[in-house]
């Protein structure tokens, strides 16, 4: 069995990292993880992956970086607002 850990963008990394870190406190290895997410910063990933190289990581697209308030640019804007 696998666990699917979905989230629509990742920017830094760090609510998916503690969310990687709770699902391995609560027992699953992490090579059976595998994280989904629509759009990824580089640096977001380079930090995550490099945190769970057993991890694998499926993304629909990488987007150019972060900008100074560490928000994917150019992105989506906040994916938690939308309606």
């Amino acid at each position: 069995r696998y666990v699917l850990l979905l989230d629509p963008m990742l920017a830094t990394g760090g609510s998916a990292i503690k969310a990687v870190e709770i699902l391995k406190e609560q027992g699953v290895p992490e090579e059976r993880i595998i994280f989904i997410n629509l759009i990824a910063a580089p640096e977001g990933l380079r930090r995550f992956c490099s945190k769970f190289p057993a991890l694998r990581v499926i993304t629909g697209w990488i987007d150019k970086g972060l900008n100074d308030k560490a928000f994917i640019i150019p992105g989506l804007g906040d994916f938690g607002e939308r309606r």
